[in-house]
């Protein structure tokens, strides 16, 4: 019997291209040289060239935690939100238990009036720092604008105790006393603050409150009280 024969292939089969990951180069020393040109244009209030420079350090350095922390921040001066969480959030990919990233990206959605997330991003970073004074205090204010006064008080209360010489915390307590209805309370919390620093004795100087996360509102209940006691 003939046995049948099976030809042979001799093609050849294709084998699949891998394209080889590229890591970025790090070039440590120039993300340095780009991260403190940033931070130069940004005491200078010269954002646009600052958010420039320190993309060009975060490119060069990607890993770097405080370099991608530093952009995010600048862009969040910059009233850029969308493009300062983008940037925070990168950090907190990298580092899932950084707290001063999450400091920051709190302090990106209180600004922008997200007060839930705000609550969540602020409670995991006193979470991870018990005695994270940034944490407490901006928690007291998103809890008073979510009229949650007892909250706002508690927490305000612990931000004081971790940071005493500071005036904000103290503020912070006393707008909250004030929207509870216990203004005697605020009153005596206020004269605390006024004795840390008198300049919050001006009505005018209360304007500044915006750059410590305070809202339009808060910084005008704070107004009612001076201007309710003339200096109380």
């Amino acid at each position: 019997m003939e046995i049948p024969t099976i030809a042979a292939d001799n093609t050849t089969k294709a084998t699949p291209k891998v394209t080889p990951k590229v890591t970025p180069k790090v070039d440590q020393r120039a993300a340095d040289q780009y991260r403190q040109q940033g931070l130069s244009y940004r005491q200078q209030q010269r954002f646009d060239e600052a958010i420039a420079a320190l993309e060009k350090s975060v490119s060069l350095d990607p890993n770097n935690l405080d370099g991608r922390i530093i952009l995010g921040w600048t862009q969040h001066l910059a009233k850029q939100p969308e493009a300062a969480a983008l940037s925070l959030w990168e950090a907190a990919y990298r580092s899932p238990t950084a707290t001063p990233v999450f400091n920051a990206i709190g302090i990106v959605y209180l600004v922008r009036g997200d007060l839930p997330q705000s609550v969540l991003l602020h409670s995991w970073a006193a979470m991870l720092k018990p005695d994270n004074e940034i944490a407490y205090y901006n928690l007291s204010l998103a809890y008073q604008r979510l009229q949650q006064y007892d909250l706002a008080i508690a927490y305000a209360s612990q931000a004081m105790q971790l940071e005493p010489n500071n005036p904000h915390p103290f503020i912070a307590k006393a707008i909250a006393q004030w929207s509870s209805g216990d203004r005697s309370s605020a009153k005596q919390t206020w004269q605390q603050a006024i004795s840390i620093d008198g300049r919050y004795n001006n009505a005018e100087f209360l304007n500044f409150l915006n750059e410590a996360g305070f809202s339009t509102d808060q910084i005008q209940i704070a107004k009612q009280m001076v201007l309710s006691g003339n200096g109380l």
